[in-house]
């Protein structure tokens, strides 16, 4: 069974690929459209709507990030329910059979050939698309965007952004300290997720494995899932993107990657 039809949307929605900014935007889990051939994973319309399914907001703010910074951006535009694009094949929550506390009946007992049928048509055409774009660019500063809940299972989490690094945390933390500077934000490091090579694909793939700077950033979903927050967001991104990486610049390169 094909998983993508042909009158069906490509995964990898591409803003502004000639671009001049240095930076490259990416969202692994920016929309939440599921194939025809799918249905709706047994999951009803309004479960669809929550964070189960999709980053909520974080497709808004890219696209006007790319705007303000003239930078390329790639989107993906189907459920993270079907396949998470920022998750290693073999990782937990690829394919998830529960989200949150929510049972995806349509992830069920998946196979092999399922999964391999929907990585082929999804993941892996997303993930060639930022491939492109950064063989095409040479060293670009990688940013994924993404966003939060602001309660998981019961709990609450308070930070409204937080930066995620791994390897090479020293554009991340030159960001984090800026973002800490604007008034009444409260922001996270690696809270309330993590980076890692079990957990995640984008970050250790595409900039870590190349030495890239870069920063994955976490946008609290209330804050950013009506228009005036995801310009506000934005805007915010396009003035402290470009001065953390000239004091990125400024650091000798010996001791650049901490």
């Amino acid at each position: 069974m094909s998983v993508l039809r042909a009158d069906e949307p490509t995964p990898a929605e591409v803003l502004r690929a000639e671009g001049g900014a240095r930076f490259l935007l990416t969202a692994d889990h920016a929309g939440r459209m599921i194939p025809r051939a799918l249905g709706d994973l047994g999951v009803s319309a309004a479960e669809l709507e929550r964070h189960i399914a999709w980053d909520i907001g974080i497709a808004g703010v890219t696209r006007r990030l790319s705007a303000l910074l003239d930078a390329p951006a790639v989107l993906q535009r189907y459920s993270r329910l079907v396949i998470d694009c920022n998750r290693p094949e073999a990782a937990e929550g690829a394919f998830p059979a529960i989200s949150e506390a929510t049972a995806i009946p349509g992830n069920e007992g998946l196979g092999a050939a399922a999964k391999a049928a929907r990585r082929a048509a999804i993941f892996a055409p997303y993930h060639a698309a930022i491939e492109r774009l950064i063989e095409a660019r040479g060293r670009v500063v990688y940013v994924a965007m993404h966003s939060f809940t602001p309660v998981y299972c019961g709990v609450a989490r308070p930070m409204h952004v937080a930066v995620l690094y791994h390897r090479y945390p020293g554009f991340s933390r030159a960001l984090a300290k800026l973002l800490r500077a604007e008034p009444g934000l409260v922001v996270a490091e690696n809270e309330p997720y993590r980076v890692s090579d079990e957990s995640d694909y984008g970050v250790p793939v595409h900039a870590e494995r190349r030495g890239l700077d870069y920063a994955e950033i976490e946008i609290r979903q209330d804050l950013i899932q009506d228009d005036a927050g995801q310009a506000e967001w934005a805007a915010r991104l396009a003035r402290l993107l470009p001065l953390a990486a000239a004091r990125l610049e400024e650091i000798k390169p010996e001791t650049k990657k901490e």
